[in-house]
């Protein structure tokens, strides 16, 4: 009898032990790394199909040769959230084969004014293409079906337990069935850990958690923390983002507050509504922790960081939201492009 183990048990176990122990060593933690831009340009495992560009060209030979889709990686020379894929999730012998087995990859440069052609059949600067699908933070990865429609979209670095879910989550067709935040859920149901408190700021916002920006404005921007308990990357942006004075500093401008992704404390959030922070969290479809979520004086969400974040991609959303950057810039990219052209 053959015993199979899925990568959604996998993600099980690894989360259990994450939240056992942390890393003896910073190098074998994929959440601690240096975030300013490389000096080295960011190389692709040669893996990575050659491509002319043409999605739907490749999709179909994907198809062709019994996979289940392709995947577009939008990626930045420079990037080291980038570099974080390639050389930590892509070092991974199981991933890169379960990858390789169910997928191909091919690589989008967000700022080429080379033309590509999407599984829609549209062509467009691989620049345009990357502002259509909203990649605020490279990498981003889109995942599309064997009918080139998408299954499923990262935006940004997430360690390899998390990787390894959204991989069989798209190849097992989970995604027909339910969302990427439900189905992580179901894995973590059967987790069994002692609860623990959250790591809190003396610049949060007591209970009761009255967000509501509908019929009056506020004076500052909001900053909504969802965090858990034995959350390794939630003590990370405590115990480092958090004690940089930088930091600490662009925060005295907002109003924040932490939240429990799985809580039951009530909020009325800033378009009005009575949920519980549970309720929320399962409406904005969160499956990453931490996640911050910023909203403008009146209430609308202006960006979301959902996945691993670090000071020098923090300090610049702080400032793009700060400087009401969004206001005259379509995506955070073209903001940051613009800032460093000054």
């Amino acid at each position: 009898m053959s015993v199979r183990i899925s990568l959604l048990g996998i993600l099980i176990l690894s989360l259990a032990a994450w939240g056992k122990s942390l890393p003896a060593a910073q190098d074998d933690d994929p959440l601690v790394f240096d975030d300013i831009p490389l000096k080295e340009m960011v190389q692709h495992p040669d893996w990575f199909k050659e491509s002319f560009l043409d999605l739907q060209e490749d999709l179909t030979d994907a198809i062709q040769n019994g996979k289940k889709g392709i995947i577009v990686y939008f990626g930045q020379k420079r990037c080291p959230y980038c570099r974080q894929l390639m050389e930590i999730n892509f070092k991974q012998r199981d991933i890169v084969k379960y990858t390789r087995d169910n997928f191909d990859v091919i690589a989008i440069d967000i700022w080429s004014p080379e033309e590509v052609t999407t599984p829609q059949g549209i062509s467009m600067t691989e620049r345009d293409y990357a502002l259509k699908m909203g990649t605020n933070f490279t990498p981003s990865l889109v995942f599309y079906d064997k009918e080139g429609k998408i299954a499923l979209r990262l935006r940004g670095y997430y360690p390899p337990y998390q990787f390894r879910a959204a991989l069989e989550y798209v190849a097992g067709e989970h995604y027909k069935r339910e969302p990427f935040h439900v189905y992580l859920a179901r894995g973590d149901s059967t987790l069994r850990f002692e609860a623990e408190d959250m790591v809190e700021e003396d610049f949060f916002m007591p209970p009761p958690y009255n967000l509501d920006r509908s019929r009056f404005s506020a004076e500052r921007p909001l900053a909504v923390f969802f965090e858990q308990g034995n959350c390794h990357a939630c003590d990370i942006l405590h115990t480092q983002l958090l004690r940089q004075p930088a930091i600490r500093k662009l925060f005295d401008s907002f109003e924040s507050v932490q939240l429990n992704i799985h809580g039951k404390d009530p909020v009325v959030t800033p378009d009005g509504q009575k949920l519980l922070a549970r309720e929320w969290a399962n409406r904005l479809g969160l499956f990453y922790a931490p996640t911050l979520i910023f909203f403008d004086e009146n209430g609308r969400e202006i960006i979301r960081v959902d996945s691993v974040v670090h000071f020098f991609r923090l300090r610049n959303v702080l400032n793009f939201i700060l400087s009401k950057g969004y206001l005259s810039h379509p995506s955070f990219q073209l903001w940051r492009s613009a800032e460093k052209g000054r």
